[in-house]
C-alpha cells in the first residue's frame, strides 16, 4: 500500500510539472487589454508610405473578445512590434481574427491587385552572409525608399477573396516576402476563428535553411490598391510549444472560434 501511494504521489507531481512546463512555454505577445482605449505599447503604428491614408486601429470587446479593430478606407498601414522568440521551443503562432466580408476586386498575383481585408505579418533577420549579392542590392534600395523596417524576409498569412486555403506563394512586389491563404472568401466572415501556424517550418519552406531570426509581427487591413473598405479583428497573439493547445479558454478571456455574427456595432 505504501509503495503504492508513493508511486501515486510520484506520478501526480510528474504531471503537474510537465502541466507547468507546458503552460509556461506560452509567449503572449498579443494579449490586450479590457477597458483601454489606447493600443499598448510595444505596437505601434507603421506607416509605409506617407502618401497612402493609414488604416485606423483601435482597442474594443468585439462578440466577447478584447480586440484590435482595423478599418481600412482606401489606407494601407501595418501595426506592429518587435519580437525576440525562440522559434525552437515555441514554433507554433495562435491568434483569433476576424473580417466583415473579403474584398471584392482583389488579386494577390499582381501589384494592383495587392490588397486583403486582415493580414498577419511575421519578419526576420538573416545573416547578412547568407544573401546573395543582387538580394542585398534590392533590400538596401527598398530600404532607402521605405525606411528600415523592410524586413529580409517575411510571411504574410492573409484572409483572401479568391485563391484557395493553402495557396503558397511570393509577394506581388517582392520575392522576399510568401504569401500564405489561411481563409478565403466570405464563409468564415462576420465571426471569430482561430488559428495556429507553424512558423518554422512556413519560414524553411519558403525560405529553405537560411540563419534566420524572427524579428516581429504585425497585423493589418489594407485597400491602398483597390480603393475599397475594410473592417478586422485581431486578438490573443501567442507562440506556443508543439504540443500545447491553442484553443484553450483562461478565466479572463472569453473565446470561441464559432461566434456569430455581431451585429450591435454595425
Amino acid at each position: 500500500m505504501h509503495t503504492n501511494r508513493c508511486a501515486r504521489w510520484a506520478l501526480a507531481l510528474s504531471l503537474s510539472c510537465s502541466a507547468v512546463v507546458v503552460q509556461a512555454a506560452t509567449v503572449w505577445i498579443g494579449r490586450f487589454p479590457a477597458g483601454e482605449s489606447a493600443i499598448p505599447e510595444p505596437w505601434r503604428v507603421q506607416q509605409l508610405d506617407e502618401r497612402i491614408a493609414p488604416t485606423q486601429y483601435a482597442l474594443k470587446t468585439w462578440a466577447g473578445v478584447v480586440a484590435v479593430e482595423a478599418v481600412a478606407e482606401r489606407s494601407m498601414a501595418l501595426l506592429g512590434r518587435p519580437l525576440d522568440i525562440d522559434l525552437e521551443a515555441t514554433p507554433h503562432l495562435c491568434w483569433l481574427w476576424r473580417v466583415d466580408a473579403p474584398l471584392a476586386t482583389a488579386d494577390m498575383r499582381t501589384k494592383a491587385g495587392d490588397d486583403y481585408a486582415a493580414r498577419v505579418y511575421v519578419s526576420f533577420r538573416v545573416a547578412p552572409e547568407a544573401l546573395g549579392f543582387g538580394t542585398r542590392a534590392k533590400l538596401a534600395l527598398a530600404r532607402t525608399i521605405y525606411g528600415d523596417q523592410v524586413p529580409d524576409a517575411a510571411l504574410n498569412y492573409v484572409w483572401d477573396n479568391r485563391q484557395p486555403v493553402g495557396t503558397f506563394m511570393p509577394n506581388a512586389y517582392t520575392d522576399r516576402t510568401r504569401m500564405i491563404v489561411l481563409r478565403s472568401g466570405a464563409g468564415d466572415a462576420g465571426r471569430w476563428v482561430m488559428e495556429r501556424r507553424d512558423v518554422a517550418e512556413d519560414f524553411k519552406r519558403a525560405f529553405g535553411a537560411l540563419p534566420a531570426q524572427l524579428s516581429g509581427i504585425a497585423l493589418a487591413s489594407d485597400t491602398d490598391n483597390t480603393r475599397e473598405r475594410a473592417r478586422a479583428g485581431f486578438a490573443e497573439f501567442r507562440f506556443v510549444s508543439v504540443e500545447e493547445t491553442c484553443s484553450a479558454l483562461d478565466s479572463g478571456t472569453k473565446r470561441d472560434d464559432r461566434v456569430p455574427p455581431d451585429r450591435s456595432d454595425e
